[in-house]
């Protein structure tokens, strides 16, 4: 068992929630989910533990149905330090996390029965992506990046590929030199969300300017020659995530084009303009590397050229009638 997990309570109680949840999320580990789902899921189950803790709620078998009804209120009239609530979706994630700890444990024979088996969820919101750029609002951005400047190319390179493949940040920041075929025009994604490979296409003017940094930037970053990944900072290492989100952020402030953002932006952009151009769903699903069809019909909403087109030829109320 692993002792690594930074996990409040008491972790001598081998009946104690504390024990148990580290014995999960070793669990997990060996099942192998994400580092990333782990770190969020060992956040989001401390909170419930903390919660639990101040009122003297130490073992899994103390907790009821009318104790998680507690803890749902609880989360709904939370308010942040801003004195916001938390959002319908944090809620729900946060109460997914302790139904999954809970149907763990029932699995495991640590309880009788699940006191969250027949919990009513939040009903989900239906948000659609903020801050969606048209053509020239990319264009804007791209081209203001000083491409006179070493890290000008490399950026460049970077932001023409987000946009280019719909990628997400830690998957750029992962690609290897060896993963993009310029006589293909592909990308192999590896181990992207849940841990799938896939092949996405990617343009000519993204692989253009992929090669001018390979070419004339990457040599100079360059320290470890066995470090294959594409896209290095100044001193030779893998881009970190806040610094890659940072540097994105800022090329859209600077374009001035009234939009805030960072990588995601680039990504829902992708998505939404290849639907307005006629992509099948299915096709545009493969390529971001959505599971379910569900996540990826959230841009039909937003891909909304179609139906203004139908909405100009057939509502009473416009201003013209074709003949």
């Amino acid at each position: 068992m692993s002792w690594k997990w930074s996990v409040v309570g008491d972790l001598k109680d081998k009946k104690g929630m504390t024990y148990l949840v580290v014995m999960w999320l070793d669990w997990m580990m060996t099942q192998g989910f994400s580092e990333a789902t782990l770190e969020s899921r060992r956040e989001y189950i401390n909170i419930f533990l903390n919660w639990c803790y101040e009122r003297n709620i130490t073992k899994p078998t103390q907790v009821t149905k009318e104790i998680m009804e507690k803890y749902k209120r609880h989360l709904y009239r939370y308010r942040k330090k801003d004195k916001k609530p938390l959002s319908v979706s944090t809620q729900r994630t946060r109460l997914l996390v302790v139904k999954a700890f809970f149907k763990y444990l029932g699995k495991s024979r640590h309880i009788l029965y699940d006191p969250t088996a027949d919990m009513t969820m939040p009903r989900d919101e239906q948000r659609l992506p903020r801050n969606i750029m048209n053509t020239s609002e990319v264009e804007q951005v791209l081209n203001s990046i000083d491409v006179e400047s070493m890290f000008g190319i490399r950026d460049r390179a970077m932001l023409e590929t987000l946009y280019s493949c719909g990628i997400r940040r830690k998957e750029l920041i992962n690609l290897k030199v060896n993963d993009v075929d310029m006589s293909n025009g592909t990308v192999m994604i590896r181990l992207g969300k849940g841990k799938k490979d896939r092949v996405v296409p990617i343009g000519e003017r993204a692989l253009a300017w992929i090669d001018k940094y390979l070419l004339e930037v990457r040599p100079f970053f360059e320290k470890h020659e066995e470090d294959e990944t594409m896209f290095l900072s100044k001193h030779g290492h893998p881009i970190s995530k806040c610094t890659m989100s940072g540097l994105v952020r800022r090329y859209i402030k600077k374009a001035e084009i009234g939009k805030s953002g960072s990588c995601h932006c680039f990504r829902h952009t992708c998505a939404t303009a290849m639907l307005e151009n006629g992509a099948d769903i299915r096709y545009v699903q493969e390529m971001l590397g959505h599971a379910k069809l569900e996540t990826t019909q959230v841009y039909t909403k937003v891909s909304i050229s179609k139906l203004k087109e139908v909405h100009a030829r057939t509502h009473p109320a416009r201003l013209s009638r074709d003949k």
